[in-house]
Protein backbone atom coordinates (compact mmCIF):
# COMPACT_ATOMS: atom_id res chain seq x y z
CA UNK A 1 0.00 0.00 0.00
CA UNK A 2 2.78 2.44 -0.80
CA UNK A 3 4.43 4.25 -3.69
CA UNK A 4 7.13 6.43 -2.18
CA UNK A 5 8.88 6.92 -5.51
CA UNK A 6 6.06 8.89 -7.05
CA UNK A 7 5.84 12.65 -6.62
CA UNK A 8 2.19 13.60 -6.30
CA UNK A 9 1.40 17.16 -7.35
CA UNK A 10 -1.04 19.09 -5.22
CA UNK A 11 -3.87 19.14 -7.70
CA UNK A 12 -7.49 19.82 -8.33
CA UNK A 13 -9.04 18.22 -11.47
CA UNK A 14 -5.57 17.30 -12.68
CA UNK A 15 -4.10 20.81 -12.59
CA UNK A 16 -2.26 22.86 -10.02
CA UNK A 17 -4.39 25.73 -8.78
CA UNK A 18 -2.52 28.26 -6.69
CA UNK A 19 -3.07 31.80 -5.52
CA UNK A 20 -0.13 34.08 -6.34
CA UNK A 21 0.63 35.33 -2.87
CA UNK A 22 4.41 35.32 -2.68
CA UNK A 23 5.95 38.73 -2.24
CA UNK A 24 9.28 39.72 -3.75
CA UNK A 25 11.14 38.99 -0.53
CA UNK A 26 9.65 35.50 -0.04
CA UNK A 27 10.26 32.30 -2.02
CA UNK A 28 7.20 31.33 -4.03
CA UNK A 29 7.22 27.65 -2.91
CA UNK A 30 5.43 26.83 -6.17
CA UNK A 31 7.69 23.79 -6.55
CA UNK A 32 6.52 22.10 -3.34
CA UNK A 33 5.09 18.67 -4.00
CA UNK A 34 3.52 15.85 -2.01
CA UNK A 35 5.29 12.51 -2.06
CA UNK A 36 2.99 9.59 -1.33
CA UNK A 37 4.41 7.64 1.61
CA UNK A 38 1.55 5.35 2.64
CA UNK A 39 -2.17 4.80 2.06
CA UNK A 40 -5.03 2.57 3.10
CA UNK A 41 -5.92 4.34 6.35
CA UNK A 42 -9.47 5.17 7.47
CA UNK A 43 -8.91 8.66 8.87
CA UNK A 44 -5.28 9.47 9.75
CA UNK A 45 -5.21 12.35 12.23
CA UNK A 46 -1.71 12.40 13.72
CA UNK A 47 1.84 11.58 12.62
CA UNK A 48 4.75 11.79 15.02
CA UNK A 49 8.09 10.19 15.92
CA UNK A 50 9.99 9.94 19.20
CA UNK A 51 13.43 11.58 19.35
CA UNK A 52 16.09 9.55 17.61
CA UNK A 53 13.64 7.19 15.86
CA UNK A 54 13.27 7.49 12.09
CA UNK A 55 10.01 5.52 12.03
CA UNK A 56 6.69 7.27 11.39
CA UNK A 57 3.85 6.63 13.83
CA UNK A 58 0.46 7.27 12.24
CA UNK A 59 -2.70 7.55 14.34
CA UNK A 60 -5.89 6.31 12.66
CA UNK A 61 -9.12 7.67 14.15
CA UNK A 62 -10.86 4.30 14.81
CA UNK A 63 -8.23 3.55 17.47
CA UNK A 64 -5.00 2.26 15.93
CA UNK A 65 -1.43 3.58 15.91
CA UNK A 66 0.71 2.17 13.08
CA UNK A 67 4.51 2.18 12.88
CA UNK A 68 5.96 2.73 9.39
CA UNK A 69 9.46 3.00 8.01
CA UNK A 70 10.49 6.01 5.92
CA UNK A 71 9.34 4.22 2.76
CA UNK A 72 5.85 3.74 4.18
CA UNK A 73 6.07 0.02 4.92
CA UNK A 74 3.91 -0.82 7.94
CA UNK A 75 5.14 -3.07 10.69
CA UNK A 76 3.15 -6.28 10.74
CA UNK A 77 1.30 -5.59 14.00
CA UNK A 78 -0.14 -2.22 15.14
CA UNK A 79 2.02 -0.30 17.59
CA UNK A 80 -1.13 0.27 19.67
CA UNK A 81 -4.73 -0.84 19.15
CA UNK A 82 -7.57 0.37 21.39
CA UNK A 83 -10.50 0.15 18.98
CA UNK A 84 -12.43 -1.66 21.71
CA UNK A 85 -12.28 1.46 23.92
CA UNK A 86 -13.21 4.09 21.34
CA UNK A 87 -16.84 5.11 20.93
CA UNK A 88 -18.59 3.75 17.84
CA UNK A 89 -17.99 6.29 15.09
CA UNK A 90 -20.53 7.62 12.59
CA UNK A 91 -19.12 6.76 9.15
CA UNK A 92 -20.91 9.71 7.55
CA UNK A 93 -19.19 12.34 9.72
CA UNK A 94 -17.61 12.23 13.14
CA UNK A 95 -15.13 14.34 15.10
CA UNK A 96 -14.54 11.70 17.79
CA UNK A 97 -12.08 8.82 17.90
CA UNK A 98 -8.43 8.33 18.79
CA UNK A 99 -7.40 11.92 18.27
CA UNK A 100 -4.11 12.51 20.06
CA UNK A 101 -0.88 10.63 20.68
CA UNK A 102 2.48 11.71 22.08
CA UNK A 103 5.71 10.02 23.11
CA UNK A 104 7.30 11.01 26.39
CA UNK A 105 10.53 12.99 25.69
CA UNK A 106 12.44 10.15 27.39
CA UNK A 107 10.52 7.40 25.59
CA UNK A 108 13.72 5.56 24.64
CA UNK A 109 14.46 5.14 28.36
CA UNK A 110 11.03 4.85 29.97
CA UNK A 111 8.78 3.47 27.21
CA UNK A 112 5.93 5.86 28.12
CA UNK A 113 3.41 7.26 25.62
CA UNK A 114 0.10 9.08 25.94
CA UNK A 115 -3.17 8.92 24.03
CA UNK A 116 -6.36 10.98 23.96
CA UNK A 117 -9.52 9.28 22.74
CA UNK A 118 -13.33 9.43 22.78
CA UNK A 119 -14.84 6.68 24.91
CA UNK A 120 -18.50 5.91 25.54
CA UNK A 121 -20.03 8.07 28.25
CA UNK A 122 -18.64 6.90 31.57
CA UNK A 123 -20.86 5.51 34.29
CA UNK A 124 -22.13 8.45 36.27
CA UNK A 125 -21.62 10.90 33.41
CA UNK A 126 -24.26 13.59 32.85
CA UNK A 127 -27.45 12.07 31.45
CA UNK A 128 -27.91 12.78 27.77
CA UNK A 129 -24.30 13.80 27.16
CA UNK A 130 -22.48 12.31 24.21
CA UNK A 131 -19.25 10.70 25.37
CA UNK A 132 -16.27 10.90 27.71
CA UNK A 133 -12.84 12.02 26.51
CA UNK A 134 -9.98 10.05 28.04
CA UNK A 135 -6.33 10.98 28.52
CA UNK A 136 -4.35 7.83 29.23
CA UNK A 137 -0.78 6.61 29.54
CA UNK A 138 0.51 3.38 27.99
CA UNK A 139 3.86 1.67 28.41
CA UNK A 140 6.01 -0.41 26.13
CA UNK A 141 5.60 -4.19 26.33
CA UNK A 142 8.18 -6.90 25.86
CA UNK A 143 7.26 -7.16 22.18
CA UNK A 144 8.33 -3.58 21.46
CA UNK A 145 4.76 -2.30 21.17
CA UNK A 146 2.58 -0.38 23.57
CA UNK A 147 0.66 -2.75 25.81
CA UNK A 148 -3.09 -1.94 25.83
CA UNK A 149 -3.35 -3.65 29.23
CA UNK A 150 -0.89 -1.12 30.69
CA UNK A 151 -3.38 1.73 30.32
CA UNK A 152 -3.41 4.21 33.21
CA UNK A 153 -6.21 6.78 32.92
CA UNK A 154 -5.01 10.26 33.89
CA UNK A 155 -8.09 12.32 33.12
CA UNK A 156 -11.69 11.92 32.00
CA UNK A 157 -13.67 14.85 30.60
CA UNK A 158 -17.35 14.41 29.80
CA UNK A 159 -18.37 15.92 26.46
CA UNK A 160 -21.93 17.17 25.91
CA UNK A 161 -21.87 16.87 22.10
CA UNK A 162 -20.07 14.88 19.40
CA UNK A 163 -18.09 17.76 17.91
CA UNK A 164 -15.32 20.18 18.98
CA UNK A 165 -13.17 17.62 20.75
CA UNK A 166 -9.79 19.23 20.14
CA UNK A 167 -7.39 16.34 20.54
CA UNK A 168 -3.85 17.61 20.07
CA UNK A 169 -1.42 16.03 22.52
CA UNK A 170 2.25 17.03 22.69
CA UNK A 171 5.16 17.85 24.97
CA UNK A 172 6.55 21.36 25.13
CA UNK A 173 10.14 22.48 25.53
CA UNK A 174 9.39 22.69 29.25
CA UNK A 175 8.79 18.92 29.47
CA UNK A 176 5.09 19.34 30.29
CA UNK A 177 2.26 17.62 28.44
CA UNK A 178 -0.19 19.87 26.57
CA UNK A 179 -3.73 18.74 25.67
CA UNK A 180 -6.22 20.71 23.58
CA UNK A 181 -9.92 20.47 24.46
CA UNK A 182 -12.72 21.97 22.38
CA UNK A 183 -15.68 23.84 23.83
CA UNK A 184 -17.88 20.73 24.05
CA UNK A 185 -19.60 20.97 20.69
CA UNK A 186 -22.91 22.12 19.24
CA UNK A 187 -22.51 25.70 17.97
CA UNK A 188 -21.70 29.17 19.34
CA UNK A 189 -20.63 27.66 22.71
CA UNK A 190 -24.28 27.62 23.82
CA UNK A 191 -26.26 24.41 24.37
CA UNK A 192 -26.66 21.68 26.96
CA UNK A 193 -23.37 21.46 28.85
CA UNK A 194 -22.33 25.04 28.03
CA UNK A 195 -22.43 27.47 31.00
CA UNK A 196 -23.64 31.08 30.71
CA UNK A 197 -20.16 32.40 29.90
CA UNK A 198 -19.55 29.54 27.48
CA UNK A 199 -16.95 26.87 28.13
CA UNK A 200 -14.35 28.94 26.33
CA UNK A 201 -14.54 31.81 28.83
CA UNK A 202 -15.50 29.88 31.95
CA UNK A 203 -12.19 28.84 33.53
CA UNK A 204 -13.96 26.66 36.09
CA UNK A 205 -14.46 24.09 33.29
CA UNK A 206 -11.74 22.25 31.36
CA UNK A 207 -13.54 22.50 28.04
CA UNK A 208 -12.45 25.20 25.60
CA UNK A 209 -8.88 25.13 26.89
CA UNK A 210 -5.34 23.86 26.43
CA UNK A 211 -4.24 21.99 29.54
CA UNK A 212 -0.62 21.85 30.75
CA UNK A 213 0.21 18.87 32.96
CA UNK A 214 3.27 17.53 34.73
CA UNK A 215 3.06 13.80 34.05
CA UNK A 216 6.34 13.15 35.87
CA UNK A 217 4.94 14.05 39.29
CA UNK A 218 1.70 13.94 41.22
CA UNK A 219 -1.11 11.40 41.17
CA UNK A 220 -2.28 11.09 38.46
CA UNK A 221 -0.39 14.25 37.38
CA UNK A 222 1.08 17.41 38.84
CA UNK A 223 0.27 21.06 38.16
CA UNK A 224 3.17 23.20 36.89
CA UNK A 225 3.76 25.98 39.41
CA UNK A 226 3.52 28.69 36.73
CA UNK A 227 0.17 27.58 35.29
CA UNK A 228 -1.98 30.73 35.44
CA UNK A 229 -4.48 29.30 37.97
CA UNK A 230 -2.10 27.07 39.92
CA UNK A 231 -2.63 29.24 43.00
CA UNK A 232 -6.27 30.03 42.25
CA UNK A 233 -7.81 33.28 41.10
CA UNK A 234 -10.63 35.49 42.35
CA UNK A 235 -13.71 34.94 40.22
CA UNK A 236 -15.59 38.23 39.63
CA UNK A 237 -18.99 37.98 41.28
CA UNK A 238 -20.79 39.79 38.45
CA UNK A 239 -20.47 36.69 36.28
CA UNK A 240 -22.21 33.34 36.68
CA UNK A 241 -19.53 30.65 36.83
CA UNK A 242 -20.10 26.92 36.39
CA UNK A 243 -17.84 26.06 39.34
CA UNK A 244 -16.36 27.55 42.47
CA UNK A 245 -12.73 27.83 41.37
CA UNK A 246 -10.60 28.02 38.26
CA UNK A 247 -9.11 24.74 37.07
CA UNK A 248 -5.35 24.71 37.72
CA UNK A 249 -4.71 22.46 34.70
CA UNK A 250 -5.64 25.29 32.29
CA UNK A 251 -2.83 27.07 30.42
CA UNK A 252 -4.72 28.68 27.51
CA UNK A 253 -8.45 29.33 27.37
CA UNK A 254 -10.99 31.04 25.12
CA UNK A 255 -10.84 28.28 22.49
CA UNK A 256 -13.54 26.82 20.28
CA UNK A 257 -11.76 23.80 18.81
CA UNK A 258 -7.94 23.66 18.96
CA UNK A 259 -8.02 20.56 16.80
CA UNK A 260 -4.33 20.65 15.87
CA UNK A 261 -1.47 22.78 17.19
CA UNK A 262 2.29 22.47 17.44
CA UNK A 263 5.38 23.62 19.26
CA UNK A 264 8.16 25.22 17.25
CA UNK A 265 11.00 22.80 17.93
CA UNK A 266 13.55 25.66 17.79
CA UNK A 267 11.85 28.48 19.72
CA UNK A 268 9.35 26.59 21.89
CA UNK A 269 6.50 28.90 20.80
CA UNK A 270 3.04 27.37 20.39
CA UNK A 271 1.33 27.74 16.99
CA UNK A 272 -2.33 27.18 17.79
CA UNK A 273 -5.05 27.56 15.17
CA UNK A 274 -8.66 27.65 16.37
CA UNK A 275 -11.42 26.32 14.13
CA UNK A 276 -14.03 29.04 13.63
CA UNK A 277 -17.83 29.12 13.66
CA UNK A 278 -19.46 30.59 10.54
CA UNK A 279 -17.06 33.25 9.35
CA UNK A 280 -13.40 33.26 10.36
CA UNK A 281 -10.48 30.88 10.87
CA UNK A 282 -7.47 31.93 12.91
CA UNK A 283 -3.88 31.07 13.84
CA UNK A 284 -2.38 32.17 17.15
CA UNK A 285 1.32 32.40 18.07
CA UNK A 286 1.75 32.25 21.85
CA UNK A 287 4.71 32.09 24.20
CA UNK A 288 2.79 32.10 27.47
CA UNK A 289 -0.65 31.56 29.00
CA UNK A 290 -3.69 33.65 28.14
CA UNK A 291 -7.19 34.06 26.74
CA UNK A 292 -7.63 33.55 22.98
CA UNK A 293 -11.08 35.12 22.89
CA UNK A 294 -13.80 32.56 22.05
CA UNK A 295 -16.80 33.07 22.31
CA UNK A 296 -16.36 36.81 22.77
CA UNK A 297 -14.51 36.97 19.48
CA UNK A 298 -14.06 34.90 16.35
CA UNK A 299 -10.74 35.72 14.72
CA UNK A 300 -10.14 39.44 15.23
CA UNK A 301 -13.87 40.18 14.99
CA UNK A 302 -16.52 40.48 17.67
CA UNK A 303 -18.90 37.55 18.12
CA UNK A 304 -22.51 37.40 19.25
CA UNK A 305 -23.91 33.86 19.87
CA UNK A 306 -27.36 35.19 19.00
CA UNK A 307 -26.14 36.46 15.59
CA UNK A 308 -23.30 34.13 14.62
CA UNK A 309 -23.36 35.19 10.95
CA UNK A 310 -23.05 38.91 11.71
CA UNK A 311 -19.76 40.57 10.75
CA UNK A 312 -18.77 42.59 13.80
CA UNK A 313 -15.73 44.76 13.16
CA UNK A 314 -15.45 45.69 16.83
CA UNK A 315 -15.44 43.30 19.74
CA UNK A 316 -14.40 42.97 23.37
CA UNK A 317 -10.73 43.33 24.24
CA UNK A 318 -10.86 41.76 27.70
CA UNK A 319 -12.36 38.61 29.19
CA UNK A 320 -14.48 38.04 32.33
CA UNK A 321 -11.37 38.03 34.52
CA UNK A 322 -10.28 41.39 33.12
CA UNK A 323 -7.60 39.59 31.12
CA UNK A 324 -6.52 41.05 27.78
CA UNK A 325 -7.55 38.91 24.82
CA UNK A 326 -4.70 37.62 22.65
CA UNK A 327 -4.93 38.61 18.98
CA UNK A 328 -4.35 35.97 16.30
CA UNK A 329 -1.49 36.46 13.86
CA UNK A 330 -3.40 35.14 10.82
CA UNK A 331 -7.11 35.28 10.00
CA UNK A 332 -8.97 34.12 6.89
CA UNK A 333 -12.61 33.92 5.89
CA UNK A 334 -14.97 31.13 4.90
CA UNK A 335 -16.00 31.13 1.23
CA UNK A 336 -18.70 33.63 0.40
CA UNK A 337 -18.84 35.52 3.70
CA UNK A 338 -16.26 38.31 3.56
CA UNK A 339 -17.98 40.86 1.37
CA UNK A 340 -16.76 44.34 2.22
CA UNK A 341 -14.05 43.03 4.54
CA UNK A 342 -10.38 42.88 3.56
CA UNK A 343 -9.89 39.26 4.59
CA UNK A 344 -9.14 36.56 2.02
CA UNK A 345 -11.57 33.63 1.69
CA UNK A 346 -9.62 30.38 1.98
CA UNK A 347 -11.55 27.53 3.69
CA UNK A 348 -13.90 26.42 6.46
CA UNK A 349 -11.78 24.56 9.05
CA UNK A 350 -8.14 25.33 9.73
CA UNK A 351 -5.79 22.36 10.15
CA UNK A 352 -2.74 23.30 12.18
CA UNK A 353 0.76 22.50 10.96
CA UNK A 354 4.36 23.25 11.89
CA UNK A 355 7.11 25.78 11.52
CA UNK A 356 9.48 23.94 9.21
CA UNK A 357 12.79 22.99 10.87
CA UNK A 358 13.93 20.19 8.58
CA UNK A 359 16.93 20.11 6.26
CA UNK A 360 15.51 18.79 2.98
CA UNK A 361 13.99 22.14 1.91
CA UNK A 362 16.36 24.88 3.18
CA UNK A 363 14.31 27.78 1.77
CA UNK A 364 11.29 26.63 3.82
CA UNK A 365 13.05 26.90 7.19
CA UNK A 366 11.23 29.30 9.51
CA UNK A 367 7.98 29.31 7.52
CA UNK A 368 4.72 27.99 8.93
CA UNK A 369 3.16 25.13 6.92
CA UNK A 370 -0.52 24.34 7.57
CA UNK A 371 -3.81 23.95 5.75
CA UNK A 372 -7.59 23.79 5.71
CA UNK A 373 -9.92 20.79 5.78
CA UNK A 374 -12.01 21.72 2.70
CA UNK A 375 -14.06 24.38 0.97
CA UNK A 376 -17.33 22.72 1.99
CA UNK A 377 -18.70 19.69 3.80
CA UNK A 378 -20.01 18.28 0.54
CA UNK A 379 -16.82 17.54 -1.38
CA UNK A 380 -13.10 17.11 -0.73
CA UNK A 381 -11.17 20.28 -1.42
CA UNK A 382 -8.57 21.02 1.23
CA UNK A 383 -5.77 23.56 1.14
CA UNK A 384 -2.03 23.64 1.67
CA UNK A 385 -0.82 26.95 3.08
CA UNK A 386 2.62 28.41 3.70
CA UNK A 387 2.85 31.58 5.78
CA UNK A 388 5.80 33.70 6.72
CA UNK A 389 6.49 34.28 10.40
CA UNK A 390 8.20 36.96 12.46
CA UNK A 391 11.42 35.11 11.73
CA UNK A 392 10.89 35.28 7.96
CA UNK A 393 9.49 38.78 7.64
CA UNK A 394 6.10 39.08 9.32
CA UNK A 395 2.88 37.09 9.31
CA UNK A 396 1.37 36.77 5.85
CA UNK A 397 0.23 34.05 3.46
CA UNK A 398 2.90 33.09 0.93
CA UNK A 399 1.24 30.03 -0.65
CA UNK A 400 -2.43 29.02 -0.94
CA UNK A 401 -2.80 25.86 -2.99
CA UNK A 402 -5.95 23.91 -3.72
CA UNK A 403 -6.02 20.13 -3.19
CA UNK A 404 -8.56 17.50 -4.20
CA UNK A 405 -8.72 15.69 -0.83
CA UNK A 406 -9.85 16.54 2.69
CA UNK A 407 -6.84 17.69 4.70
CA UNK A 408 -7.08 16.10 8.15
CA UNK A 409 -3.79 17.07 9.75
CA UNK A 410 -0.06 17.64 9.40
CA UNK A 411 2.78 15.65 10.93
CA UNK A 412 6.44 16.10 11.81
CA UNK A 413 9.04 13.36 12.05
CA UNK A 414 12.11 13.21 14.27
CA UNK A 415 14.21 14.97 11.61
CA UNK A 416 11.77 17.88 11.30
CA UNK A 417 10.38 16.89 7.89
CA UNK A 418 6.67 17.55 7.39
CA UNK A 419 3.75 15.40 6.24
CA UNK A 420 0.15 15.95 5.13
CA UNK A 421 -2.59 13.49 6.18
CA UNK A 422 -5.63 13.32 3.92
CA UNK A 423 -8.75 11.36 3.05
CA UNK A 424 -11.35 11.37 0.30
CA UNK A 425 -14.23 10.90 2.75
CA UNK A 426 -15.89 13.46 5.01
CA UNK A 427 -16.38 10.77 7.65
CA UNK A 428 -14.35 7.86 9.05
CA UNK A 429 -15.11 5.19 6.47
CA UNK A 430 -13.32 3.24 3.75
CA UNK A 431 -9.56 3.17 3.26
CA UNK A 432 -8.84 6.38 1.32
CA UNK A 433 -6.63 7.91 4.02
CA UNK A 434 -3.13 8.81 2.84
CA UNK A 435 0.15 10.12 4.22
CA UNK A 436 2.22 12.44 2.03
CA UNK A 437 5.67 13.88 2.67
CA UNK A 438 6.20 17.52 1.66
CA UNK A 439 9.20 17.73 -0.67
CA UNK A 440 10.74 20.17 -3.11
CA UNK A 441 10.04 19.49 -6.76
CA UNK A 442 12.61 18.35 -9.30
Amino acid sequence: MRNASVLIALVLAGAIVSTALAQADHPSFEDLRLELVAEGFVSPVTLTSPPGDDRLFVVDRPGIVYALDQQGQREEEPFLEITDRVVELDPGYDERGLLGFAFHPDFAENGRAFAYYSAPLREGGPAGWNHTAVLAEFTLGDDGRLDPASERVLLEVDQPQMNHNGGQLLFGHDGFLYLGLGDGGAANDVAEGHPPLGNGQDVTTLLGSVLRLDVDSGDPYGIPADNPFADGVELPAEHEWAGDQARPEIYLWGLRNPYRFSVDRETGAILIPDVGQNLWEEVNHVTGPGNLGWNLREGTFGFDPNEPAAIMQEGPTTGPLGDELIDPVLVYAHPGVAQGVEVEERGISVSGGYVYRGSAIPELVGYYVFGDWSQSFGAPGGKLFVASTEETGGWEFVLDRQLDEFVLAFGEDAAGELYVLTTEQAGPQGDTGKVYRIVAGE
